[in-house]
């Protein structure tokens, strides 16, 4: 899985009682010392009180949240 599934420029929403829109900024795969891939994440921004906030989600969150996929 080094190719992420979905583009920078995807929105999804977040699960939970308070959903949150976030979009994809950039993709993070951590490797150990072998090259073997251990943990791959999505990076998003969503806003919160006037200011973007970072985090890190994995793909079925993405996967299961959608609103629009981007071009590319």
């Amino acid at each position: 899985m080094d190719k992420p599934q979905f583009p920078v420029g995807t929105a999804f929403k977040t699960r939970g009682k308070h959903p949150r829109l976030c979009t994809v900024t950039d993709y993070h795969v951590t490797r150990n010392l072998a090259g073997e891939i251990v943990k791959a994440e999505y990076v998003a921004t969503f806003e919160l009180i006037g200011q973007k906030v970072k985090g890190l989600y994995p793909r079925t969150t993405v996967a299961m949240g959608v609103v629009q996929k981007a071009e590319g």
